[in-house]
């Protein structure tokens, strides 16, 4: 763990606050959500809750790049594993969409605060090249997928070492449920901009998330399985990157 700067912690600081202003400043109410689909409050709101969590990770990137050189290779093959998982979409019909996230592998190897600089890449690059997603609702689409969804696969990954449970069947965990995670949350947030008539947000939630189920669930699944293989070839090709970056302890 790297011990950060006063310089980082000013900017850190900095950085919660102008989030702390924007997202308060505006009435909030309230996968990749389309252009256009959210108000203009949403937008704002969730561009500046990411704000902390991206400031984080360009410095966690930063310490990475400048303490673990080797480490470089696996960073850019995580980006490239989240560029094309979730570029490969799967249509629904609630102005989102459904696909794998590739952010699990990420989140394990260098943890959820550099894989939000990494998604947000991703995403901007998808919503300009790709017409997935957009540029207004870049906010809401980072901290679904880029934030919200790796920290609940590094926690579980954590979790997963703490009770001792097999590299591999942890990895699968982790990696599967932080991609349903991620539905979870654009579920909440798409039901937070258009609360049901009866029944509010919870309500709407929970029909958001009976359309995403059918096809996420199954797509967890096989991101979970293609990570396990990708962590499987990577122990036999990139042991030393690993343990670089901590993923394989030294005389394991």
């Amino acid at each position: 763990m790297f011990k950060w700067t006063k310089k980082e912690k000013r900017i850190m600081t900095f950085s919660v606050m102008i989030a702390a202003l924007l997202a308060t400043s505006q009435t909030v109410y309230a996968m990749h959500i389309m252009e256009g689909y959210l108000s203009a409050a949403y937008c704002i709101a969730w561009g500046a809750v990411s704000i902390p969590f991206l400031v984080a990770g360009v410095i966690s990137i930063r310490h990475t790049v400048q303490k673990k050189r080797r480490a470089l290779i696996l960073l850019a093959m995580a980006g490239a594993y989240i560029f094309v998982l979730s570029s490969l979409k799967i249509p629904s019909v609630t102005g989102s969409c459904s696909h794998m996230t590739g952010t699990g592998l990420s989140a394990i190897l260098f943890g959820p605060m550099a894989t939000s600089v990494l998604g947000i890449i991703v995403l901007l690059f998808q919503a300009i090249l790709l017409a997935h997603g957009g540029l207004t609702t870049l906010g809401a689409n980072t901290f679904s997928m880029a934030i919200a969804g790796p920290i609940f696969s590094f926690l579980l990954y954590k979790a997963g070492i703490k009770f001792k449970l097999n590299r591999k069947v942890n990895v699968f965990i982790a990696v599967a449920l932080g991609d349903l995670f991620t539905y979870c949350v654009t579920s909440m947030q798409l039901a937070m901009a258009y609360p049901s008539e009866s029944g509010g947000v919870a309500a709407s939630a929970l029909k958001f998330l009976a359309v995403f189920a059918p096809t996420q669930v199954p797509l967890a699944v096989i991101e979970g399985i293609l990570t396990v293989i990708i962590v499987m070839g990577m122990e036999s090709f990139a042991a030393p990157e690993l343990k670089e970056v901590g993923f394989i302890k030294e005389g394991n």
